[in-house]
């Protein structure tokens, strides 16, 4: 009997093929196992058919632990068998089928681990130890088929020791393309940050040591450069801070250990499963009773993002230190992609940075930290990106084109997607420059090679002046293919109901700005959305307030609070002068605003949910200028954890909008006779119900079971859970994401399928 498989899912660069052949081996069947160009896998067997059968089980029952089958095609195929053993061939390059990816970097396997402890093993102390289940991949793969000819490995020639265990068989390095030791693979060196060697025979530990008494260190990662220091010295944290011109904007730690994070974290079930799981994102864990960081390191909040060594050069930094943690941050400049090659840090980091610990393993695509929290048992990612991507997400209805998508301007990603198979690029960032606009089309073009698709449309945001925009009409003009804009928000609510395979929803879309179909800001609204039509019904939105002054409105919230207490019948002049030293031009400018609230009759209004609850804590004295993407509610939020609801509010619901004024205005009048805690908690509860409560009659309008909550506001643990409580004590049931970004990182993925639907 002859059979010729087609596998497809996660099967390269996760030792599939080498599995392949032990089991054909085992089953004494002939054949070969070899990798497609299109990242899936072909198989030819030969034997008799129990034998056959047998084999195919094995292949999703006993499969390698980073591999995933996503469908294994079978052709029966006529004549004499022609083979004599089974054999791993040379890799095609053949792409006639699109089914399958590559997977992502994983985190050092406890084999690794215990190899790299071990004085006795040849890989003792390696930095690069890898295997055939753990190392990177996404990062460092050029091409496609996965061999190391076509990985940044190339350049690093096996020596006799690691060829005899890549064609051994029964080695589990057995045709490990990443297979490397001290002989023959990538070397570590640490330098000053002028780039010159620092003659040393252990310059990890060094590093590690240099970190713990307050230096800053650059280190190369798998996936771009990280900068390092100490979580106790205020000195490299305020320097930090000067040169990433990033005054307040919380730090990540890489903890020692699960242990050490327990320390000085506050640590549950789901948490810790994230935290040693094989991606190893950052966390966000709440502090402890036994936190003792320097306030520096993640500034008025409640919670610090925690993540775990996931190389052997991370477990190695902390070998010969007492230190539990180091402050652990991506190695960028200001609004700029995460650095990844060794001059390019050396130009842009060597004033921020003391020391450089480089290696001469090249990346080839660079890739941030991923970033999680987790709303009661729920993850909900901030950030996706290493560990995850480039895994597609499936949905349950196939597209009707294949779709490449530009996402949102801040926080951005793009997204390929084709049939039901949807791919998200890793984290791109803010596209405000030119180095990220770069980064964005090369990881488009990488998408486009790692799936081999050929996209119909190209699909963005509606705003006219995005760059994300511009470079999808460029592109579009160019390809000669049709545009797709999607309104902001329709994106977050369709990428809702497609993650969860849903025909419909009532989706709460809530966050700070979103270009709405009527030219102004939306940023609170209730929508509803159905599978496979390209259009939504805006049914109700928050009471849109005044946004004076447009960005500067979001940069201080003093300016949105005092539109927002003047409808509330505030004194506003007096308000704004008792606060003018918190805007940059203190009581002048604190006079033009109520000169301009009063006089002005057409100002700008946005729904926004986030501009409201940057106000509230601007009325609250809680956070005055926004120095980073959704600050003050951040640390609105963390406040409201340790308080009560002091007020009870009823939502204010009239004609379909939820009543916010006099929400503000009842806040500034408890101001001195609540805590502030309470007022803070209040002030979510509300906001909570009140968006359920039009969720809850809008689906009964539309006769739907499905409700839902998306955009960055989404990610605040507070507003979820009433929410939650009250659709499901409605008899509804209720969606928040988990496998795609709640933020802007997710639009790309709701652009695709939006513009899927569409008939060109």
């Amino acid at each position: 009997m002859r059979i010729k498989l087609t596998v497809s899912g996660i099967v390269q660069s996760v030792g599939f093929r080498p599995f392949v052949y032990r089991i054909a081996v085992k089953h004494n069947l002939t054949g070969y196992v070899r990798n497609m160009g299109n990242a899936g896998v072909e198989v030819l067997i030969e034997g008799n058919t129990q034998s056959i059968e047998q084999f195919i089980t094995a292949l999703t029952t006993e499969k390698p632990p980073l591999s995933w089958v996503k469908q294994i095609k079978k052709t029966k195929l006529q004549g004499d068998n022609q083979y004599s053993n089974f054999t791993i061939c040379k890799s095609s390059k053949e792409t006639k089928t699109v089914a399958s990816t590559i997977p992502p970097d994983s985190t050092i396997c406890n084999q690794c681990l215990t190899e790299l402890r071990n004085p006795n093993d040849p890989r003792h102390d390696y930095f690069f130890i890898t295997c055939t289940n753990c190392g990177p991949r996404f990062t460092i793969i050029e091409h496609l088929p996965y061999d190391r000819g076509n990985t940044t490995m190339h350049k690093f020639p096996l020596c006799n020791f690691c060829h005899h265990e890549y064609e051994n068989s029964t080695n589990r390095r057995f045709h490990t393309q990443t297979i490397a030791c001290p002989i023959c693979g990538p070397k570590i060196w640490l330098t000053t940050n002028k780039g010159n060697p620092i003659q040393i025979s252990d310059p990890i530990r060094e590093a590690g040591k240099l970190l713990s008494t307050g230096k800053i260190l650059a280190i190369k990662g798998y996936g771009g450069f990280h900068i390092a220091t100490s979580t106790k010295f205020e000195t490299p944290l305020l320097k930090l801070r000067e040169t990433k011109h990033r005054q307040k904007k919380p730090f990540a730690v890489m903890a020692k250990s699960l242990e050490a994070a327990k320390s000085f974290s506050k640590i549950y079930v789901k948490e810790q499963e994230l935290l040693v799981s094989p991606q190893r994102p950052i966390v966000l864990l709440s502090k402890n009773a036994g936190y003792d960081f320097s306030s520096l390191v993640a500034p008025n909040l409640h919670n610090i993002g925690v993540m775990l060594p996931y190389t052997a050069l991370h477990h190695m930094l902390f070998d010969q230190v007492n230190d539990t943690a180091f402050v652990m941050t991506s190695a960028n400049p200001s609004n700029q992609p995460i650095v990844k090659d060794n001059q390019e840090a050396l130009k842009n980091l060597s004033t921020t940075v003391d020391y450089f610990l480089f290696h001469n393993r090249e990346i080839a695509h660079r890739c941030d930290d991923s970033v999680i929290r987790v709303h009661n048992n729920h993850p909900v990612f901030l950030r996706r990106s290493r560990g995850y991507a480039p895994v597609p997400i499936f949905l349950k209805h196939r597209a009707k084109h294949c779709v490449i998508s530009l996402g949102s301007e801040l926080n951005n990603t793009a997204c390929i997607l084709n049939k039901n198979s949807a791919i998200i690029s890793q984290h791109i960032g803010n596209v405000e420059n030119i180095e990220t606009q770069t980064f964005l089309q090369e990881a488009i073009t990488h998408l486009q090679q790692l799936t081999n698709t050929h996209p119909k449309i190209v699909a963005c945001d509606l705003h006219p002046k995005f760059t994300t925009t511009q470079l999808a009409k460029e592109i579009a003009k160019t390809k000669k293919l049709p545009l797709f804009q999607v309104q902001h928000h329709y994106a977050h609510a369709t990428a809702l109901m497609a993650e969860h395979g849903l025909d419909d929803i009532v989706a709460a879309t809530c966050d700070g700005y979103g270009y709405g179909l009527d030219g102004t800001p939306w940023g609170g609204e209730i929508l509803y959305t159905t599978q496979g039509t390209p259009d939504f019904k805006r049914l109700s939105h928050l009471e849109t307030q005044p946004l004076l002054g447009g960005d500067l409105a979001s940069r201080y919230p003093l300016r949105t609070a005092a539109g927002m207490l003047k409808k509330a019948g505030v004194n506003i002049r007096e308000w704004l002068l008792k606060n003018s030293r918190h805007l940059p031009h203190g009581r002048d400018e604190a006079n033009l605003i109520a000169d301009q609230l009063i006089t002005t009759k057409t100002i700008v209004e946005t729904s926004s949910c986030g501009r409201l609850l940057d106000a509230v804590a601007a009325v609250l004295g809680i956070c005055f200028e926004r120095t980073y993407e959704g600050e003050p509610a951040m640390k609105l939020e963390s406040v409201a954890l340790v308080g009560d609801d002091c007020l009870g509010l009823t939502p204010k619901i009239h004609s379909g909008v939820l009543d916010t004024t006099e929400l503000i205005g009842t806040v500034y009048d408890y101001l001195g006779r609540a805590p502030v805690a309470d007022l803070a908690h209040s002030v979510h509860t509300y906001i909570a119900r009140g968006l359920a409560d039009l969720a809850i009659q809008n689906a009964a309008s539309q006769g739907t079971k499905n409700v839902g909550l998306t955009g960055g506001v989404a990610c605040n643990q507070l507003l979820v859970k009433y929410m939650r409580r009250t659709i499901e004590e409605a008899g509804l049931r209720f969606y928040v994401h988990i496998t795609v970004p709640a933020g802007d990182g997710g639009i790309s993925f709701g652009q695709s399928v939006a513009a899927s639907f569409s008939e060109f």
